[in-house]
C-alpha cells in the first residue's frame, strides 16, 4: 500500500478558516469518513514528525478498539482486528482531512494485556507505548477503549498513571465504554457514573457499534479537538446567552 505525503513543518496545522456552526455530528463523521492509511511503524523512531493535532487510541486487546475506530470513520477494515488478539504490534497512522487537506491523524496503537503474547512481547510494547504517550510532541488526545463489563484492568491503571502529568497540562482525554448493548440501563448508568470517578476528569462515554450508540457524540468530540480554534469560537446563540 503507498504511504500518503506527510505533512511537512511548512503546512499549516488547521485549515485557515472554519464557520463555528458546522460542528455538528453529520460534519464530524463526514470528517472521519475522511480517514486513510497513512503509515505504520513498528518502534517510535519509525513514526513521522507532524505538525497536525494527534488522537491515540489505546486499550486491552478484546475492548473493542478497532471495532470502534472503523464504526466512526464508517470504513469496515481501515483498523485491523486480528483474529488472534495481542498479535498487532505496530502503530498505524490514519491520516484525516477533507480537499486531500490533513489537518489530524488517527493513531491506532497496539492493543496490551492479552495473555497469549509472549512476556518479552508484553514488556517492549508498553515501554513503546509509554514512551509514545510521554513524548509525542504533536498529540493532542488520547482515546481509551475499556469493556464496562470488566472495567478498568491494571495495565489500564497504569496508563492512567504514565498520562496524568500530560492530562494535567491540558491533553484531552476520553473513556470509551465500548460493548455498551451488553449491559441494561441500570447497568450503564452505573458503569458510567463509576468510570466518571475514575477518568481523574477526562471525558467518558457509553458506546456501541452494534445498537448505534455514541457514535454522534464521540464523532463531535473529536472533531472539536482536532479543530479548537474552531469548538472554543462562541456562536451567536452562545454569545446571546453569556456564554464564552
Amino acid at each position: 500500500m503507498t504511504n500518503q505525503p506527510i505533512p511537512s513543518a511548512s503546512q499549516p496545522s488547521l485549515p485557515t478558516q472554519h464557520d463555528p456552526s458546522t460542528a455538528t455530528p453529520l460534519v464530524a463523521l463526514g470528517w472521519l469518513h475522511t480517514a486513510k492509511f497513512l503509515t505504520t511503524a513498528p518502534q517510535l523512531h519509525f513514526l513521522p514528525p507532524l505538525n497536525v493535532p494527534e488522537i491515540a487510541f489505546v486499550g486491552r486487546s478484546n475492548a473493542g478498539k478497532s471495532t470502534c475506530i472503523n464504526t466512526l470513520t464508517q470504513q469496515k477494515q481501515l483498523a485491523f482486528a486480528s483474529k488472534k488478539p495481542g498479535r498487532t504490534q505496530h502503530i498505524n497512522l490514519f491520516s484525516l482531512g477533507k480537499q486531500g487537506v490533513t489537518d489530524a491523524v488517527l493513531a491506532d496503537l497496539p492493543g496490551y494485556g492479552y495473555a497469549a503474547v509472549p512476556k518479552q512481547d508484553k514488556i517492549r510494547w508498553q515501554q513503546v507505548m509509554a514512551n509514545y504517550l510521554v513524548t509525542r510532541e504533536n498529540l493532542k488526545a488520547i482515546v481509551l477503549m475499556c469493556d464496562p463489563r470488566h472495567g478498568l484492568t491494571e495495565l489500564d491503571e497504569v496508563l492512567l498513571d504514565v498520562v496524568r502529568p500530560r492530562v494535567e497540562e491540558g491533553l484531552k482525554f476520553l473513556v470509551i465504554l465500548t460493548k455498551a448493548d451488553k449491559l441494561t440501563r441500570a447497568e450503564q448508568s452505573k458503569a458510567l457514573s463509576i468510570m466518571k470517578l475514575q477518568a481523574g476528569g477526562g471525558e467518558v462515554r457509553l458506546f456501541s457499534a452494534t445498537k448505534r450508540q455514541g457514535i454522534e457524540e464521540v464523532a463531535t468530540l473529536l472533531w472539536q479537538w482536532a479543530h479548537p480554534a474552531v469548538a472554543t469560537k462562541p456562536d451567536a446563540t452562545q454569545a446571546e446567552n453569556g456564554i464564552e
